[in-house]
């Protein structure tokens, strides 16, 4: 008679407590990835080394949860098993802080905006993402100024910015760089500064005025060569390099056009890769052709009822008008066509500075530029040795970045539409993601090789994050974490 094997009690009452170790071992390595702690990740590079989020993904495929939340177009900030984004909900600005396990949202603060800026009309008051340092969370509102909580929530410090007209509303994201919260404060007016602030008490470090420069929406990128430390900002006409202890300019290139600069750029293997596309070369009219176009009543200027929608619905009039007296006069329009027209679209190669670079840096440095393949608003990615750029429509193009080779120019993705997001990598692969809610997956290759095409069924604006297996995704009422 075979007797059934009774196992020991201490065989039976340890097996609970073997699994649960275990499940707590995979809970830990998946939060001990490196963290995405800003826009675009460690240094806006959209790069994520160690992580491997899967390829195939969606409403019913390799999804852990899905939380519903108020509209914006800022990324998901991934700190300490946190989430950190911001929000307009009921006419208020707001900053969510969520599960990353679960998703489940665990407080929201509203910021003390008196008036929300006007945006462009696919754009949003709660664009910039927050940046967070492990110890406290840090939100930024052009309607508002800069305010830190900590990762319960609880308010640190705030310090109010006042910051005039940005055509299109502000779009750039506050930068943690070497214990510096950098903000980017561009504008009309001739009130464009950039701010070094302390992260535990918001006081200012520095404070650097760029009057020239206006309607940027590039966020501050920290770039080390040669022993030197600089603060690298994107804007009207030219790039410029900051030292970071003093905020004082070390060096400029030019290259970028004159307004509405966006993609932020992506620095490594000793080079800088900056872009931006406004206006790609269009003729701008002279006044005496803007006038034969639309002086309706014949008076020798231009009244906002008068001018062009392009003008009036992107802040373009106000801007304009530098008198405000609402009208656009000759030597008001005649002063912001000259500036477009020094401004250069394109996608450029700089190679490091050394200590003893200084003032304009473009004729000796600058190694390589392209015209075509150029994004408007998402971000270059710099990525094994390769440029890859999406544009709007669905277009992909890629450079050797040490040579500007092209080795394949504006080929058709799989999901056509607005391409706002920028382009983010991991284990090989890259990742778009379309204002028609689909997300092509590429092999990371001199050719295009699409992996899948992945349908969310909402429109996406935010640039994903990934953190370890997980791939965060805003998209227009949701954020979704997906993992193998």
């Amino acid at each position: 008679m075979i007797r059934p094997r009774i196992k020991p009690m201490k065989q039976i009452l340890l097996r609970p407590l073997f699994i649960a170790a275990v499940l707590l071992l995979v809970h830990r390595a998946a939060f001990a990835a490196a963290p995405w702690p800003q826009f675009r990740g460690p240094n806006c590079a959209g790069i994520s080394h160690d992580g491997d989020p899967p390829v195939v993904f969606g409403p019913g495929t390799n999804l852990v949860w899905k939380t519903a939340l108020p509209s914006g177009h800022s990324s998901p900030c991934v700190v300490a098993g946190r989430i950190f984004l911001t929000a307009l909900e009921d006419g208020k600005l707001v900053t969510i802080g969520l599960d990353a396990r679960t998703g489940k949202v665990l407080w929201k603060q509203p910021a003390p905006a008196e008036k929300i800026e006007s945006v462009h009309k696919m754009g949003s008051p709660a664009s910039a993402t927050p940046a967070s340092d492990g110890e406290r969370v840090y939100s930024y509102f052009g309607s508002f100024g800069v305010i830190a909580y900590d990762l319960e929530g609880k308010e640190q410090w705030r310090k109010p910015i006042d910051i005039g007209l940005v055509i299109n509303g502000s779009g750039t994201s506050p930068a943690l760089i070497e214990n510096r919260l950098i903000i980017n404060c561009d504008q009309q007016e001739a009130k464009s500064v950039i701010i070094a602030l302390d992260p535990k008490s918001g006081k200012i470090l520095w404070e650097t005025p760029r009057p020239e420069f206006l309607s940027s929406y590039t966020t501050p990128v920290l770039w080390q060569h040669d022993g030197q430390k600089d603060v690298v900002l994107v804007g009207s006409v030219r790039t410029v390099g900051y030292g970071l202890d003093d905020g004082k300019e070390r060096w400029t290139v030019h290259g970028t056009e004159g307004i509405s600069v966006a993609p932020t750029p992506v620095i490594g293997e000793g080079q800088m890769i900056v872009m931006s596309r406004a206006f790609g070369g269009s003729r701008i009219p002279t006044f005496a052709e803007f006038i034969g176009q639309n002086d309706k009543d014949g008076d020798g200027k231009i009244s906002r009822e008068e001018a062009p929608s392009y003008l009036r619905e992107h802040g373009g009039f106000i801007a304009t008008d530098r008198d405000k007296d609402g009208f656009i006069s000759d030597p008001e329009w005649t002063g912001m066509r000259d500036l477009i027209s020094r401004g250069e679209h394109g996608i450029f190669a700089v190679r490091a500075p050394t200590k003893t670079d200084k003032g304009d840096l473009t004729s000796s440095h600058v190694m390589w530029k392209h015209k075509k393949g150029v994004a408007d608003v998402s971000s270059p990615l710099l990525y094994r040795d390769r440029v890859y750029v999406v544009e709007n429509g669905g277009r992909l193009s890629c450079y050797e970045s040490k040579t500007g080779k092209v080795l394949f120019e504006q080929e058709r993705l799989a999901a056509a539409g607005g391409y706002f997001a920028s382009p983010i990598a991991a284990a090989g692969r890259i990742y778009t993601a379309c204002t028609s809610g689909a997300m092509v997956v590429l092999e990371a290759a001199d050719t295009v090789k699409p992996l899948a095409t992945n349908d969310l069924h909402e429109a996406i604006m935010a640039t994903p994050a990934i953190v370890g297996d997980r791939l965060y995704v805003r998209s227009a009422n949701h954020l979704w974490a997906f993992g193998k």
